[in-house]
């Protein structure tokens, strides 16, 4: 028996651990959880992934729990109503697509409730009174991982609709750096936002603060793609920001899991090589588009490549924006305690979104801070 119990617990270990890893995946790609680290183990498989800072927080909870009940009657309390409340919890998420995406007769619905429900509460109604002998634990967890995922996903979203709200569009650049009289220096800078479309604010508050900015400009996006690999003539998709005398290039850098970035292969040398054949394809695609002298053309590519290069060689600076959020003037209580305290605290002591995501060249990478105010 005790063989048959150890090999039935590792194997529904196993259960929760893989689950817990495919739920934060997906919380991630929601914006509804702080950053971890996903390490996918299966070039073919997407969702064969290892999340180390999860594993270590599952292994410290086991060993407490096993620690603070020191019974196994009370771990049962625990994993019963945790068990109903999964059952409970599923059935109502079933009515939901049952309503909204199968479009289920309402009657076979309202059968559906009596019956399963009505065993369902049962079940929750004899497990609820063992509460206090251990049943808390699984929904005082559950409600402190609510939290946090309220927390960051609240926060996460307002800071988006911020960067909506106040980006540049690609129209007003040159008014924003006439407006500032910015002078253009020797160098390649490559600005890095969440941003797909149009510039993000974190620019003009740059260019307010330091009037200078390198002769050619790169505004990228990393984005990471639930694939293996993506081709390396398809990582990078440019747009040029017009007029085409302030060398303004709008990029998306895609990524997939099992892509290698490392300081080997920077990822500057990659960008401005396939710049270089987005300037070419470019212009070849305006003559074509509305027609125009060839000879002309070849010598604008040619012009416009030797400064991209001569930038390049000047030396690459990568920004990184950095931004603080506090609550805005007038903010409620629950606002201000949720902004300034429970998320900047997450944000201060779980991992950050910097050159580890981005695998920028440490030596090259320069931060500028902004304060954003939700």
């Amino acid at each position: 028996m005790f063989v048959i119990a150890v090999l039935a617990a590792i194997i529904a270990s196993q259960a929760l651990i893989s689950g817990t890893f495919a739920i934060i995946q997906q919380s991630l790609a929601l914006g509804c959880f702080p950053r971890v680290k996903i390490v996918h183990t299966s070039k073919k498989h997407h969702g064969q992934i290892y999340i180390p800072e999860i594993n270590n927080l599952l292994m410290i909870a086991c060993v407490l729990t096993t620690i603070g009940f020191k019974t196994t009657e009370k771990l049962s309390n625990a994993y019963g109503i945790a068990v109903v409340f999964v059952m409970f919890l599923t059935s109502c998420f079933l009515v939901l697509v049952m309503i909204l995406i199968w479009k289920t007769n309402i009657l076979l619905i309202i059968v559906y409730v009596l019956i399963i429900g009505s065993v369902e509460l049962v079940y929750l109604s004899s497990v609820l009174y063992k509460f206090e002998q251990g049943g808390y634990l699984p929904l005082a967890f559950a409600m402190f991982l609510m939290f946090v995922m309220y927390v960051w996903n609240y926060v996460y979203r307002k800071k988006y609709h911020y960067e909506l709200e106040h980006k540049i569009s690609p129209e007003k650049v040159k008014e924003t750096m006439d407006a500032t009289s910015s002078h253009r220096l020797p160098g390649l800078a490559i600005f890095y936002s969440e941003l797909v479309h149009g510039i993000p604010p974190i620019f003009k508050h740059y260019v307010e603060n330091v009037p200078a900015l390198h002769s050619v400009l790169v505004f990228a996006s990393v984005k990471s793609l639930p694939i293996s690999k993506v081709p390396l003539e398809e990582r990078f998709l440019f747009r040029r920001v017009k007029p085409y005398d302030l060398y303004v290039f709008r990029c998306v850098v895609r990524y997939g899991y099992n892509d290698m970035r490392n300081e080997e292969e920077p990822i500057e040398k990659l960008l401005v090589e396939r710049l270089k054949n987005f300037i070419k394809e470019d212009y070849m695609f305006s003559i074509a588009a509305n027609g125009g002298n060839q000879g002309e053309t070849a010598s604008l590519i040619e012009k416009d490549v030797e400064v991209l290069e001569r930038a390049s060689n000047m030396g690459v600076v990568h920004l990184v924006g950095e931004q603080d959020v506090v609550a805005c003037k007038g903010s409620g209580v629950a606002k201000r305690l949720v902004i300034n305290y429970a998320y900047n605290f997450l944000k201060r002591n779980l991992r950050s979104q910097s050159n580890k995501v981005f695998d920028i060249p440490t030596k090259r990478m320069l931060k500028v801070g902004m304060t954003c105010e939700l």
